[in-house]
């Protein structure tokens, strides 16, 4: 697998990267970009409950990060996302 394939890969889950080759730093990267976007989803949803503007909002965040994520990955990219980007969960 190439590794754009693997940054585009984890985006949907965050996770394959690190299963097909853990080493790879360009993998890691999005895999740790594409956890960031999975837990502000998370938190969006938990908080969305509460106050359902914040889901709708919340859910328009995560569509358009994965989105610019997935852009950047196909190009060759590793490029912190906007506001959460700067975050290392998988060093």
């Amino acid at each position: 697998m190439s590794k754009k394939t693997l940054g585009i890969l984890a985006y949907i889950i965050f996770f394959i990267p690190l299963l097909v080759d853990d080493k790879n730093e360009f993998g890691r990267f999005h895999a740790n970009q594409g956890l960031l976007v999975l837990l502000l989803g998370v938190a969006t949803s938990i908080f969305g409950s509460i106050v359902p503007l914040i889901a709708i909002l919340g859910g328009i965040l995560c569509f358009v990060l994965a989105i610019i994520g997935i852009i950047n990955a196909a190009n060759g990219l590793m490029k912190d996302l906007p506001i959460i980007g700067s975050i290392r969960i998988i060093k």
